[in-house]
């Protein structure tokens, strides 16, 4: 049967057209200004933490501020401890640990731990908002590999405001693997966090946040790594790791060096089971890659986005398909201090944490057209899926649309079994928790829910095009006992109404 495209989509592709004019389809509506790397990258620092009662204790401050985008000019952000973005938490696999975050911002918010296995009152989702002057302190065990996770808001329906304005930072475990393992592991130094982020700067330098009705949502002009624009980084070792995180809204890269080839070493969730050689990776909003870069001493190379693969898309030149640019500058000092192979062992852990389809006993189908799943809108009153706690399951999605979308899972890591009954590529082969879905494709994925169980309290699933997931591209499962039914969630009832918020 032939697919029509929806009116949203449609509607999306007429604005682009009129946008680039009619006399011909454009190699892109959706181009990246060129930046002079001029600017030194600029580093998070570790968070501060202190030991209370066995307990690693964070805290942060979610407060406004401005940051100089461009020189001379004070553009009005959000961030932790800071103006923009926050500082790189760090804990070990095992540890106990607490964040105490303050909200300093005239509206509510919330801190979703992207990636951490943790109970679902914990997770920072729509249901653990807080309001301004309000301090939230969720606490949890570290129970998974070491991995680069991320932290950022999830409020019900402005989450793509929360994280555009500069609400993000990351969150990195260790284990027993990562820490024996010959890789770069000096943070700041050898081992780098890149958070590559896209906006729209107006006419007096401030973030444009307009919604023009194009899809997947706001794709900027503006791209910078860690809040600088055109930045470079000294590496004054053989090899560097770039923790890669995507933490743009809507706009996904090909991220890669157009000179060399890079070690893929850890997906969202953690280690691969060996290095693997790639020319680039495709990273959508969400998602995040560790990989090592070899360099030569005195040499410069940039980190490069190549154009990204959309799949089938139906206005590639507006959904940033045809745009290509550099992200960062790496410069090499004169002599370079000798860095061994990237190479791990096997955690104590691997074989508990191990997941097998053969132990899956529940196959759910996920569908994902223009604005909602399974043909349903979110509704923070109700419990669309019930998992057993100890179940290993396969969740089937797919997008019906051509238009981007991502899948991301609250509390697990998942693998991808197949896409279209076929293995997937060798880089989407380790733990996943966010996954960009191709229009049309048939992905399984595979997953566990253990440990944590609360009949009243969801955990979400949804694109991570934030565009999408405030529109409604969200949906709430709960993990409980066997046999026990969903409840209420966070005192909304049937309507979606909360009864005392």
């Amino acid at each position: 049967m032939r697919r029509t495209l929806a009116a949203p989509v449609a509607a999306s592709l007429a604005a682009s057209l009129v946008l680039a004019g009619c006399s011909a389809i454009p190699g892109s509506v959706t181009s990246v200004d060129e930046a002079e790397f001029t600017n030194e990258l600029a580093i998070p620092p570790l968070a501060p933490s202190r030991m209370v009662d066995g307990t690693r204790v964070f805290s942060l401050v979610a407060q406004e501020g401005t940051t100089e985008f461009r020189p001379g000019v004070e553009t009005r952000t959000w961030g932790y401890d800071g103006s923009y973005l926050g500082p790189t938490l760090r804990a070990e696999r095992g540890e106990r640990v607490a964040v105490e975050v303050t909200n300093n911002l005239d509206q509510p918010t919330s801190v979703h731990w992207h990636g951490m296995h943790l109970p679902a009152a914990m997770d920072g989702g729509p249901h653990q908002e807080f309001g301004p002057g309000d301090t939230w302190r969720p606490t949890w065990e570290i129970d998974q590999p070491a991995a680069t996770l991320w932290y950022h808001p999830h409020p019900h329906g402005t989450t793509e405001e929360h994280v555009y304005r500069g609400l993000a930072g990351m969150f990195l475990l260790d284990d027993d693997a990562s820490r024996a393992a010959t890789l770069p592991d000096t943070y700041g130094v050898d081992d780098i966090p890149v958070v590559v982020q896209d906006k729209v700067l107006d006419q007096n330098g401030q973030l444009d946040l307009t919604d023009d009705g194009g899809e997947p949502g706001i794709l900027g002009n503006v791209v910078m790594t860690n809040g600088t624009v055109g930045a470079y980084q000294d590496v004054t070792t053989e090899r560097v790791r770039l923790r890669l995180l995507n933490g743009s809204t809507a706009r996904t890269y090909q991220l890669g060096f157009e000179d060399r080839q890079m070690d893929l070493v850890a997906t969202d969730g953690g280690l691969l089971e060996a290095p693997l050689r790639l020319d680039d990776i495709r990273l959508a909003p969400g998602e995040r890659a560790d990989v090592v870069v070899t360099m030569e001493p005195g040499e410069t190379t940039r980190l490069h986005s190549a154009e990204p693969d959309l799949g089938s898309v139906a206005a590639p030149f507006a959904m940033g398909a045809n745009d290509a640019f550099d992200v960062l500058e790496l410069r090499a000092a004169d002599e370079l201090a000798p860095s061994p192979e990237p190479a791990w062992e096997e955690s104590q852990h691997d074989r508990a944490d191990e997941v097998r389809e053969a132990d899956a006993t529940e196959t759910r189908r996920f569908e994902l057209d223009e604005n909602s799943i399974n043909g349903k809108k979110m509704d923070m009153g109700r419990i669309d899926e019930v998992a057993e706690v100890g179940s290993t399951e396969v969740w089937e999605v797919r997008s019906t649309v051509q238009i981007p979308h991502t899948f991301h899972v609250h509390d697990v890591q998942f693998r991808v079994l197949s896409i279209d009954g076929e293995p997937p590529p060798p880089e989407l082969a380790g733990p996943k928790d966010t996954v960009y879905l191709e229009s049309g494709r048939d992905y399984r994925l595979l997953m566990r829910f253990e440990d944590y169980t609360d009949p009243d309290m969801p955990y979400m699933y949804h694109c991570h095009m934030l565009k999408h997931e405030d529109g409604g591209m969200m949906g709430q499962f709960v993990v409980a006992e066997p046999g026990q039914e969903a409840g209420a969630p966070g005192g909304y009832g049937p309507d979606g109404h909360q009864g005392d918020h």
